[in-house]
């Protein structure tokens, strides 16, 4: 399979086709659709680096995040090409912005690649990539995608013990009436946040709930804030799927004159560097991003390239921190 006829088939140039492969911004939608479409039907992996691996094995790791925009991702990546420059090897990395066909493309271009190994960071992962990424044998690493495979290893964070923990503690504080910021809660590991606090409900009659989502930015997270307030609901507390949104949620709270946590407590996920530094100090969950990235990489490195029936998955149990952004539910 080669570019022709990838080219041929969505009735464009080979030009064009390596627009679309490139992300380019010139090829209007509807073209740029026809061409994915043709890369999906003929399963087209462009071999980018065909000539230098003519004389050995790969040198590069592949990398596929779902935001880049989020620290959280950037902060495994770091990680990850850290540990690789020490081993000798080079990273590419991908952001797919939550967008399954960028996920496809950027999955068939590491493929093309032939990159030693490939690491995916994302949420929107579908199971047939999983299998397609299989018959590869490209070694990968997904965090948290569900149920191994063979030479797939899986990274788990237990989300739900993560916001249980959260919630047993704003409980413990008379916090009876909450909100919920989140943000694409089609995708497994959030919506398993937002079915956690869901949950609770029934766990605990007399929790309220109200739910809101938005884009996965500081942006996102006061929209999502201001959708949850605009009806006149008035919570006690609001967990934040994220700290991204939880300090988006926080601008919101002090442009309205609600003060954290006198009249509103905010809790976070993930514990990134920003909840240590913005006003007040967030309460969050931590879950080890340097601990995930070494272990991506070092699980891609040592790979023996023997098939397994299925690689080992590690399950993190998040830890809950403590800061000024949550108190005592108001009377």
């Amino acid at each position: 399979m080669n570019l022709e006829q990838v080219a041929r088939r969505a009735k464009v140039s080979t030009a064009t086709v390596s627009r679309v492969l490139n992300n380019a911004s010139v090829v209007k939608s509807s073209t740029r659709a026809r061409v994915v479409k043709a890369i999906n039907e003929l399963k087209y992996y462009p071999n980018l680096h065909a000539r230098s691996l003519a004389g050995g094995k790969s040198r590069t790791i592949g990398v596929i995040a779902s935001n880049m925009e989020n620290p959280f991702f950037f902060d495994i990546y770091k990680t990850i090409e850290s540990d690789a420059h020490a081993s000798g090897y080079e990273v590419v990395v991908a952001n797919t912005d939550y967008r399954t066909e960028q996920l496809v493309t950027s999955v068939r271009l590491m493929i093309g690649r032939r990159v030693a190994g490939l690491a995916a960071i994302v949420s929107e992962m579908a199971p047939e990539l999983i299998d397609e990424l299989n018959e590869s044998r490209i070694p990968v690493v997904f965090y948290d995608v569900g149920t191994p495979r063979p030479n797939i290893t899986n990274i788990r964070v237990d989300y739900r013990r993560g916001i249980d923990k959260v919630i047993e503690y704003l409980h413990s504080l008379g916090h009876r009436r909450l909100g919920f910021v989140g943000h694409h809660a089609v995708l497994g590991p959030i919506n398993e946040r937002m079915k956690a606090v869901m949950d609770a409900m029934a766990r605990i009659p007399e929790l309220e709930v109200r739910t809101a989502a938005d884009a996965d930015t500081l942006e996102g997270g006061r929209q999502a804030t201001r959708s949850l307030l605009a009806n006149g609901y008035q919570p006690t507390a609001i967990i934040c799927v994220n700290d991204i949104t939880a300090v988006g949620a926080l601008r919101e709270l002090r442009e309205r004159g609600i003060r954290v946590p006198q009249d509103v407590s905010v809790t976070g996920f993930d514990n990134v560097k920003l909840s240590e530094f913005c006003y007040p100090a967030l309460t969050t969950v931590h879950i080890p991003r340097d601990r995930i990235g070494h272990i991506i990489c070092n699980s891609l490195l040592s790979w023996t390239g023997k098939p397994s029936i299925a690689d080992p998955e590690l399950v993190i149990d998040p830890e809950f921190v403590l800061r000024d952004s949550t108190g005592p539910a108001r009377q």
